[in-house]
């Protein structure tokens, strides 16, 4: 049974499906065929069907058949942002399946990854309550917020799986500069480091809602919605349907630059994350100041 020896376990709207993707470029990585599996996040086993994991990966030998391609590739792995989140139920998951796997953290500005997890929430049409009412009623509920928390996740790995098997990576570095950052990853994988992927390609760029409604419309299941795929369905095949469906969306999108993040918005965001900020960097030993500017 082959299983990854290597996981990106964080975080989410930090790049991962970008970096996931460079990493399948190179000839001597395997990446799994499904992009966030959750295998390792809880025992899904155990737990009622409505909570089951949705992509149907609950066992070992399904998680195992995601490897099943593996030929001679030295570095085999998955990405699944929400270890990082789910930190001590994965942390227990990969020490029992996977305990020698090389650990993948890739850390962003939490003001940034809060505001990109907000737009996407707002696209694909799910809650509408703005950053500062999540803020001031529900931050200790909003997983939204509550996942730009990462001193006490990433110290608790440092503590389970020591620091010489986890390698903190930085969106920030990233965006300067994704070809050497990718080749400090393929150094730390121990694959060819001089191989160069094709970074043009970013995956998941940041789109929003011209109007919020009509989005609604089109995303959510509704009457409306319903009565026109049946009176298309009887005149245009699905993938018709589905083309016209992705350019109405397209039709009604704009990129984020055109609704940016407040001052205020930011001013608040940062003090929510203030102190785990200034703990996150003495852990990691990194200046993160720049994290806690508002005119940034």
């Amino acid at each position: 049974m082959i299983l990854p020896n290597f996981l990106i376990v964080g975080v989410q709207k930090a790049g991962t499906t970008s970096i996931y993707n460079y990493l399948r470029e190179h000839p001597q990585v395997y990446m799994s065929s499904v992009k966030e599996t959750n295998f390792l996040e809880k025992d899904w086993e155990n737990l009622p069907p409505e909570q089951q994991n949705k992509n149907g990966i609950v066992t070992l030998e399904k998680y195992s058949e995601l490897f099943a391609g593996v030929k001679d590739e030295i570095a085999i792995g998955e990405a699944s942002p929400n270890y990082l989140f789910h930190y001590e139920s994965s942390a227990a998951r990969i020490k029992k399946y996977v305990p020698n796997a090389k650990l993948i953290v890739i850390l962003r500005n939490p003001v940034e990854r809060a505001y990109s997890d907000h737009l996407m929430h707002i696209r694909d049409a799910i809650g509408y309550r703005s950053l500062l009412e999540q803020i001031k009623y529900s931050s200790h509920k909003s997983f939204i917020l509550r996942k730009g928390f990462y001193y006490v996740p990433l110290k608790y790995y440092f503590t389970q799986f020591g620091r010489e098997q986890i390698k903190v990576f930085f969106y920030d570095d990233l965006c300067e500069n994704p070809q050497e950052f990718m080749q400090k990853m393929y150094k730390y994988l121990g694959v060819d480091e001089e191989f160069v992927p094709n970074t043009a390609n970013k995956a998941q760029v940041a789109k929003i809602p011209k109007n919020k409604t009509i989005n609604h419309l089109l995303k959510r299941n509704n009457i409306l919605r319903n009565t026109a795929a049946n009176i298309l369905r009887t005149v245009m095949p699905v993938e018709t349907r589905q083309k016209l469906r992705e350019r109405l969306l397209d039709l009604n999108s704009q990129t984020k630059k055109q609704a940016p993040l407040s001052p205020e918005e930011r001013q608040q965001l940062i003090e929510l994350y203030r102190e785990d900020i200034l703990q996150l960097q003495d852990l990691v030993g990194r200046d993160l100041s720049k994290w806690l500017v508002v005119s940034s």
